[in-house]
């Protein structure tokens, strides 16, 4: 974990689950983390403020997070049809765009009845996700600022994530929004780039989900869930050199 984030604790309020890019992992994440503070007692809430490509037919993220980490409440704020970020799709489809406040607010009202509320962005950091009452844009890092919520940032083992991983976690500590990284999706036979990835990433590093935990039967998924976070996040992986020679 970067400098000022909690420690073995367990964080409590909002989260906010952010990625490098899109298709890291970011909504199975979500959901480990939900099945981790559950079986820990935790109530836990999910939000999505932006969910887009609702016209392609592929299941939600909401709807993901429910069925394979059972939070007790999940939301979603605002819904697009095509596949963009949330603030170009408002534009193609002539929807209002969300607004910030309207995002701080309910996400607070959310947190207000939850020990855990676990706040799912969009593609990256800085990705456009609606209007300011000013009528400029707001990222989902502008959301963790308002809500002063630290931030998981999930990235990828292979190639490039180092430099990705690196300027999200940079622009997070500019803003003081303390941070640790999860790996969204381990290799079952990672070569030699994934284990010098993974020797650069410790410092920071979270948790790592198996490649293809989104297909595991829900039952399975939780139950292995706190064996991939550390107690942070409400796991049990405390140990990152036993972890690496089981794998």
């Amino acid at each position: 974990m970067t400098e000022g984030s909690e420690s073995e604790l367990g964080w409590r309020g909002p989260v906010l689950v952010t990625g490098t890019d899109t298709d890291v992992g970011k909504t199975v994440v979500t959901a480990a983390i939900a099945a981790c503070a559950r079986a820990a007692g935790l109530s836990v809430a999910m939000v999505k403020p932006g969910q887009t490509g609702t016209a392609t037919g592929a299941p939600a993220d909401e709807d993901t997070v429910a069925r394979l980490g059972a939070p007790t409440t999940t939301r979603t704020l605002a819904n697009y049809p095509d596949p963009l970020a949330p603030l170009a799709a408002a534009r193609v489809a002539s929807l209002e765009p969300l607004e910030l406040y309207t995002a701080v607010d309910a996400v607070r009202d959310i947190a207000k009845e939850h020990d855990l509320v676990l706040v799912e962005g969009a593609g990256g950091l800085l990705v456009p996700m609606g209007l300011r009452p000013s009528g400029e844009a707001w990222t989902v890092a502008d959301l963790a600022v308002s809500l002063g919520a630290p931030a998981v940032v999930v990235t990828r083992a292979g190639l490039g994530t180092l430099n990705h991983t690196a300027l999200t976690l940079e622009a997070l500590e500019r803003r003081g929004i303390p941070a640790g990284v999860v790996v969204g999706a381990w290799p079952a036979e990672p070569q030699l780039v994934h284990w010098a990835n993974f020797t650069e990433l410790v410092p920071h590093l979270l948790g790592a989900l198996p490649d293809g935990a989104g297909t595991m039967d829900p039952g399975v998924f939780q139950r292995s869930a706190p064996g991939w976070l550390t107690p942070a996040l409400y796991g049990v992986l405390d140990d990152w050199r036993t972890w690496a020679d089981e794998q």
